[in-house]
């Protein structure tokens, strides 16, 4: 009883009241840390629920719902890749090696529509010599990969905006930017190709997205922040406690 009279004092009441706010701010922060762990956990739930779904078959129908819900879905199509319009996707590196992917438009059976699909890396050896012939796929082809969403350009110094008429070289895959010299309609969204059976033996290298559902690190920043609130209200009891002995 005494120490509580004590904290708040005239002596003491200043430090009692910043000591309560950091106390208080840590709390807030520690529940933050529990809403951000929940909410990890519903998006981990979706994700492990469209991991389980069954593919998609892409039949060429428009597609009008929300793209973003698509991500990471299961695919499948049967039709052909057009070499003529692929493009590269710049930059790109596989086990420490420099090179590119192909971004390659895959016309759906039977339809007037196409995807973007990414089949994959090659060296750049092989695009200085003039050697991406080697990796066309010709004849029909059933294509198995997981959707990717289309990654907007920013109109901030990218050389992609900045380029006039066809491209054959990007540093991102924008699909309606792409679209403008595609002589027929693209789905919103493009194909991440997935590896062969008996795995990557040759380019195109492929290697589908990993998916992370962990919970991350909230619950342990949670639990860390209301341990700093503990010591500092412990710690200051026992401050208050010697200035009263002294």
């Amino acid at each position: 009883m005494q120490l509580l009279k004590a904290i708040f004092s005239r002596r003491w009441i200043a430090a009692t009241l910043v000591v309560l706010l950091g106390m208080a701010l840590m709390v807030r922060l520690s529940i933050w840390q529990f809403d951000r762990l929940a909410e990890r956990r519903a998006a981990n739930a979706v994700l492990a629920a469209t991991l389980a779904s069954e593919s998609i078959t892409l039949t060429g129908e428009p597609f009008t719902g929300d793209v973003a819900q698509l991500k990471d879905r299961q695919v499948v199509a049967e039709g052909e890749f057009d070499r003529e319009n692929q493009v590269m996707l710049l930059v790109q590196s596989w086990q420490g090696r420099a090179g590119v992917h192909l971004i390659t438009p895959f016309l759906i059976a039977e339809t007037d529509t196409a995807v973007l699909v990414d089949r994959g890396w090659v060296p750049q050896t092989d695009v200085d010599d003039g050697n991406l012939a080697l990796y066309d796929e010709t004849g029909p082809v059933r294509l198995t990969g997981v959707v990717a969403l289309s990654q907007p350009l920013s109109r901030y110094g990218n050389p992609d905006l900045e380029a006039k008429g066809p491209q054959t070289a990007v540093y991102r895959i924008d699909v309606p930017r792409l679209q403008e010299q595609m002589p027929y309609e693209l789905l919103p969204f493009y194909v991440i190709q997935a590896p062969p059976p008996e795995g990557n033996t040759a380019p195109p290298l492929r290697e589908l997205p990993q998916v992370d559902l962990s919970e991350g690190p909230h619950l342990s920043y949670a639990l860390q922040w209301l341990l700093f609130t503990l010591i500092l209200g412990g710690g200051y009891l026992i401050f208050v406690q010697r200035g009263l002995r002294d």
